[in-house]
């Protein structure tokens, strides 16, 4: 169940790719969403958090929720 029940217009799974494949794959599945649409990633590499973060950071899209379990990360981000 998505936190606070943010339903994503696409969902990317990136688990088993490691940096910088994950942000790079987001950027480009972001670049096809039209603004104010949600995307999920779902990763597997600790180092995601760190550059997802970042990424939102530098541009004008917005970490809307962000969830970490035992093996994945998962980011609903909002294209700016």
């Amino acid at each position: 169940m998505p936190p606070m029940n943010i339903s994503a217009d696409q969902e990317l799974d990136v688990s088993g790719q490691q940096c910088p494949m994950p942000l790079l794959k987001a950027k480009l599945a972001l670049n096809a969403l039209a603004t104010e649409q949600v995307l999920k990633v779902i990763a597997t590499d600790p180092a995601s958090e760190r550059d997802f973060n970042a990424f939102v950071s530098q541009s004008r899209h917005q970490i809307l929720a962000f969830e970490k379990d035992a093996d994945t990360y998962s980011y609903w981000i909002k294209k700016g």
